[in-house]
């Protein structure tokens, strides 16, 4: 596993790394760099890495529309380890055509939970 700072060292570092990178976990609002920038970067050099997007925002629509996994903050720890082990395990939808939307392809996310 590895952590970045920022957009720039992000991209810095995955260009000093060797060994494949599976998946990049980003927020989507950064200083200098968004999430979907970022990711779109990494694709050009690392076009098998799987990229998931979080946000506190409302722009789930816009990264769905990359074709990335997204999760909606705040969320259950659950949740995130679950969507990444469906992410790294399902077919690699990150490519053009081929989009890999949250609401369809990880229902139990969408699914209404009784708060006791």
């Amino acid at each position: 596993m590895f952590s970045a700072q920022s957009g720039e060292d992000a991209i810095k570092l995955v260009g000093e790394t060797e060994p494949k990178i599976h998946l990049l976990l980003s927020d989507v609002d950064m200083p200098q760099m968004s999430g979907p920038e970022l990711g779109t970067a990494l694709k050009k050099t690392r076009p098998d890495i799987r990229v998931m997007l979080m946000s506190g925002g409302d722009n789930g629509l816009l990264i769905i529309n990359y074709g990335w996994a997204y999760l909606q903050k705040p969320f259950l720890s659950v949740k995130l380890v679950q969507m990444v082990t469906d992410v790294l395990h399902s077919e690699d939808r990150s490519q053009p055509g081929h989009g890999f939307d949250t609401r369809k392809d990880i229902p139990y996310l969408n699914t209404p939970r009784r708060v006791q």
